[in-house]
């Protein structure tokens, strides 16, 4: 049996239809068998609403009296991108505020927008002949905005890996605030409900396909940026005009250190046309399988800690090395299942007709890393291997010693293995000495939960790492963690200097 594309629209047209939310569908080939489900239904609706950086939209203010080239831009402080002739920009989501910084961004703006609230525009220009006028600022609602079109070039990921830290730091990351020591797993994704998750061969999805974008029609211009459908991580570039959407649907969020996103509603609907879509539509929580990776690893290649599905990560509590560990989202599924929900009322009242892409998804499309062609220094570059070291059973009087002979603010402190168990700083010392009766040795006052480096670690870790912890050296180690360097915030500025801000 095989349905048309003409025919499932006629149904809708004429209200015969039978819709289906994802989440429906399972029970229902459980239910009634393959043949079965596709004889009943006819389209079945997905959704996903979650942060998604890669989003933001192009917007025209018309010209003014006298015109201007806007060559630099800002809405609300936030700059939008300054090349798209006289009086367009793109607003990115994740472009912080000058002057608020992470707490207010290009999401922002574009919730702003989508509330009507009014916005401050500043543009700056150099004038010419044509546009004279070289600077403006106005307040605009989007209202007053010819156009104001969302363009996404990464929405709805096939599936995003969850995130755990198995590192003794506290991490701020896009994944959410990611506990030391394997303290919580972060994931993200609507599961079954995901579009691609419904269509993994894009035989449905593709351009010029019809999509829930923000509470507005839209429509899939095509493949996402970092589109990888053959590891199983697809993406859409999504389009939708901003002055339908809702705010239910589209929501600035602040992700602590790491800045502004965008929360984005997206459905797509498919049509049931044969027996292999009814197979896809019918995938559970427990088909889709994901890698939790261990972000207290600073790579691209993070390793993977275990696989697990979607089913496992909703329960609440994921199994690692013996433990129960919580698992968190950051999407939601309720808004999730509303965007579902939306699109099949939107088809129930014949407000969307289906059609199949005018130009399919490359499914054999994989994902590669950026080609470098200059090599990133390591610390092994620019490390002081001119430690002085100090026993943790010594006297705090010799440790002084030491400081003031070697001129150097720290000491790594080692046990009798020579393994580095602490450091002593200058203030440490100072504190410990103006009390010679308490007879104190260095292990009384080292700080013992030491912060360090490696040689063969990038120097950019390693200043993100001083940055972090508001420490001013880090001693570095080898493979069976004794000192063999300290690297200081110094020698970073040095080396910036010398790169000349570059670095």
């Amino acid at each position: 049996m095989h349905k048309s594309i003409d025919l499932i629209n006629q149904r809708l047209q004429d209200g015969t239809a039978k819709i289906v939310t994802a989440d429906q569908m399972p029970a229902i080939v459980e239910e009634l068998g393959e043949e079965g489900a596709l004889a009943e239904v006819d389209v079945v609706t997905t959704g996903t609403f979650g942060a998604m950086c890669s989003s933001g939209g192009f917007l025209n203010f018309g010209h003014a009296e006298p015109p201007i080239k806007m060559e630099r831009i800002w809405l609300n402080d936030v700059e939008g991108y300054g090349g798209l002739a006289a009086v367009d920009t793109y607003i990115g989501a994740t472009m912080q505020s000058e002057t608020r910084g992470e707490r207010y961004g290009g999401a922002h703006v574009i919730e702003d927008f989508i509330n009507k609230r009014p916005v401050e525009l500043r543009a700056q220009s150099k004038g010419s002949d044509c546009y004279p006028r070289r600077s403006i600022t106005t307040e605009l609602t989007i209202d007053d905005l010819n156009q104001a079109i969302m363009v996404n070039p990464r929405n709805a990921y096939q599936r995003y890996d969850a995130a755990t830290n198995t590192s003794n730091t506290l991490l701020y990351t896009y994944m959410g605030t990611l506990l030391p020591n394997t303290g919580n797993i972060s994931y993200s994704g609507a599961g079954t409900l995901n579009p691609i998750c419904n269509d993994p061969n894009f035989r449905l999805i593709g351009s010029g396909v019809p999509l829930f974008l923000g509470g507005a029609q839209g429509m899939v211009v095509g493949e996402g940026t970092q589109h990888s459908s053959s590891s199983g991580f697809g993406t859409l570039m999504t389009t939708g005009d901003m002055k339908d959407m809702s705010s239910d649907f589209i929501r600035a969020a602040i992700m602590h250190r790491y800045g502004p996103t965008l929360y984005v509603g997206i459905g797509i609907p498919l049509p049931v046309l044969d027996i292999d879509v009814v197979r896809a539509t019918a995938v559970r929580d427990e088909d889709i399988m994901i890698s939790i990776r261990d972000y207290g690893v600073p790579s691209r290649n993070r390793p993977a800690v275990r696989k697990v599905s979607y089913a496992e990560l909703k329960s609440g509590s994921v199994e690692l090395n013996g433990e129960e560990i919580r698992t968190s989202s950051l999407s939601s599924y309720r808004n999730a299942l509303a965007v579902a929900r939306k699109l099949k009322d939107w088809l129930d009242q014949g407000q969307m007709t289906l059609s199949l892409p005018t130009r399919y998804i490359d499914t054999a499309r994989i994902s590669r890393p950026m080609r470098e062609t200059k090599r990133v220094t390591l610390v092994s570059e620019i490390m002081d291997t001119r430690v002085i070291m100090v026993k943790e059973d010594e006297e705090i009087q010799l440790a002084a010693k030491k400081l003031l002979k070697g001129e150097a603010n720290h000491l790594p402190v080692q046990n009798n293995e020579g393994c580095l168990v602490g450091i002593v700083t200058t203030f440490d010392i100072s504190k410990a000495v103006v009390h010679p009766e308490r007879k104190l040795k260095v292990k009384d006052v080292m700080t013992r939960n030491v912060i360090t480096t490696e040689a063969n670690e990038p120097i950019d870790i390693a200043a993100q790492k001083l940055e972090h912890h508001h420490i001013s050296a880090l001693p570095v180690v080898d493979a069976k963690g004794c000192c063999i360097a300290l690297l200081h915030a110094s020698d970073l500025g040095r080396l910036i200097t010398s790169h000349g801000g570059n670095q």
